[in-house]
């Protein structure tokens, strides 16, 4: 795993064709957290030097798969993700805790509600106390090539227009650091100013309304 910060690591690679994908380990207070889903040993190993984990944190169902059960049983740690994506993902791992539409926090990190790449896609944010805020936003908008991307995938329940409203929820957060899941090319995390960040969400939403 590479430290990022302070409190914060990312996982080995997994790619899958042009697709990557990383997880992303937290240290905190209030318990640490994976977020997203990992396989490999090294990594497995590294959480463990650090302390494990008291929650692993799904953003959406594409993150599911038979790893979770190997998490659980190492970490005693509890699966956690939203209750529309829970049926899907329960077919690999049961599901501790659900998020509901009106829940927006798990202890200090900010559960945001985002359908739209899929019906129940939902995001994190975190505030660091070293100083830093870090959102994690699954799928919902990721890096393709070094440039903001958004997938809507209509066969889960997603559409353009939810997308679109989804992603001015992320607008106003001012997020220093953002960390998708999945990724295409060699750009897996951004560090981003306030007028970069909200001009991302303007393109995105802009070319989303057009499509929908």
């Amino acid at each position: 795993m590479k430290q990022l910060q302070a409190d914060l690591w990312q996982s080995t690679i997994h790619s899958m064709g042009t697709l990557n994908t990383h997880a992303y380990f937290l240290r905190r207070p209030e318990g640490n957290v994976l977020i997203y889903n990992i396989g490999n040993d090294g990594d497995l190993e590294k959480i463990a030097e650090l302390g494990g984990i008291q929650f692993q944190l799904l953003s959406h169902c594409d993150e599911a798969g038979p790893s979770l059960n190997r998490i659980r049983d190492r970490f005693g740690s509890k699966l956690c993700c939203s209750a529309l994506e829970a049926p899907i993902i329960g077919n690999d791992a049961r599901v501790d805790i659900t998020f509901q539409v009106s829940d927006h926090h798990l202890g200090d990190i900010e559960i945001i509600h985002t359908p739209g790449h899929t019906d129940g896609s939902i995001c994190f944010f975190y505030k660091s106390p070293y100083g830093k805020s870090y959102l994690f936003t699954g799928d919902t908008i990721f890096q393709w090539d070094a440039k903001w991307a958004t997938l809507v995938i209509p066969r889960a329940g997603a559409s353009e227009a939810s997308l679109a409203e989804s992603l001015l929820r992320l607008r106003d957060l001012n997020p220093d650091i953002v960390m998708s899941s999945a990724f295409v090319g060699d750009v897996s995390f951004v560090e981003v100013s306030g007028d970069e960040w909200a001009q991302a969400i303007d393109d995105n939403v802009s070319r989303l309304r057009k499509e929908s």
